[in-house]
């Protein structure tokens, strides 16, 4: 399953890791996704939201 928000859609950003001798090799930074009891049309659904979609208030959570 791909690291994707299920709210707003942020994935995974790519870059690169510089050692100190200026050494360049890929790396990524992953979202900060949880598994969340959220509302969906009405009923309670799991999804994956990133914290800052819970934070905002993006994602109305289920009791």
């Amino acid at each position: 399953m791909a690291r994707v928000c299920e709210i707003c859609g942020r994935g995974p950003r790519f870059g690169n890791r510089i050692s100190h001798a200026h050494n360049v090799t890929k790396r990524r930074w992953n979202v900060n996704l949880q598994q969340v009891r959220a509302i969906v049309n009405g009923a309670a659904k799991r999804i994956r939201a990133c914290t800052s979609c819970i934070r905002s208030g993006k994602v109305q959570k289920a009791a």
